[in-house]
């Protein structure tokens, strides 16, 4: 059963709005949403369907629900995309945004509006912040795996990438952040095998963010860059162990 939403503020004007579940792992899990401020703000993730009045009451603790112009998320799955169309429903001026693979393979037939599919690297200017799309495909799995960069605040809104189990604080600076997303790998399973999530983890650490915003967990303060090229070399070692 989800427990009630928890809203902090992890970097400058974003704020995540966390949700902790009761899953059937240990620990249970954290569903976790972004909302970026600005003069056309932008949630990130919609949770579940069934999440979507705890969801939308917590943004309207921050700013009027109407204030919200975009809406996007990782991949297409029920706790990123869930009550997309609720949100839809309720907002007519929200933009659904999401890149062009997954909305041709996707969105375009699940979303009750028209999304606005993304180029690879286009930039979405909110008035204030700038979000920079990145494709990160089957990293950590799905063809339409994509993040977003903040480039104002150097914020990265990594989807699953770095998730963890468990309740933990809304925000760390502490780098044993790795060991729990390897270990949450361990017990999930749930990326793709093979070397596409070091390989994505390496190009995103070239951005050098400084806050990880992160859908399940903790999400990171603090050298992201370095600490995105320690989980990709774990990463690496763990697959090149299991090919030995």
């Amino acid at each position: 059963m989800p427990g009630e939403c928890v809203v902090d503020e992890i970097a400058d004007g974003i704020y995540r709005i966390s949700t902790h579940l009761s899953a059937p792992i240990p620990g249970g899990l954290s569903v976790n949403q972004f909302l970026v401020l600005a003069e056309e703000p932008l949630l990130f993730h919609t949770g579940l369907r069934s999440m979507y009045p705890d969801v939308s009451a917590a943004i309207a603790t921050i700013i009027p629900l109407d204030r919200l112009r975009w809406l996007s998320f990782g991949h297409v799955e029920a706790d990123e995309c869930g009550s997309m169309n609720c949100f839809s429903a309720r907002l007519p001026n929200l933009r659904i945004c999401f890149g062009a693979i997954g909305c041709l393979v996707s969105v375009d037939d699940l979303a009750d509006t028209a999304p606005r599919a993304l180029a690879d690297g286009a930039v979405i200017d909110l008035g204030g912040r700038r979000l920079r799309q990145v494709p990160t495909p089957h990293a950590p799995h799905n063809w339409e795996a994509q993040v977003l960069y903040e480039e104002v605040t150097q914020t990265l809104l990594c989807g699953d990438l770095a998730s963890q189990l468990g309740a933990g604080p809304p925000l760390t600076a502490d780098p044993a952040l790795v060991e729990g997303a390897l270990a949450a790998q361990a017990a999930l399973g749930s990326a793709t095998p093979g070397p596409a999530v070091p390989l994505a983890l390496r190009r995103l650490a070239a951005l050098e963010p400084r806050t990880l915003a992160v859908m399940h967990g903790s999400s990171f303060a603090g050298d992201g860059g370095a600490l995105l090229r320690s989980l990709a070399a774990e990463w690496g070692d763990h697959l090149h162990r299991g090919a030995a």
